[in-house]
């Protein structure tokens, strides 16, 4: 495989298909004991905008939190 001359490659499709790697994904290149490593960035869930959304049920349900909710589905 040869070096673009902007400096691109082309991720061979078996290795793409088998680590997920898409159009748009992120990778990171690192540096690890002289050698180039190429590394997946795994998207996060941005959990913030969810906060809040469940107040509702849990008042419905009669629970003031989340752990209070999760101690009774476990049966302590």
């Amino acid at each position: 495989m040869k070096v673009g001359e902007r400096g691109q490659v082309t991720i061979p499709k078996e290795i793409r298909d088998k680590f997920g790697i898409a159009p748009d994904s992120e990778v990171v290149f690192q540096v690890i004991d002289g050698s180039i490593i190429l590394k997946k960035i795994s998207k996060t869930l941005d959990l913030a905008k969810w906060k809040g959304h469940c107040r509702e049920s849990f008042d419905e349900l009669g629970y003031s939190t989340v752990d209070e909710f999760i101690e009774d589905i476990r049966g302590r």
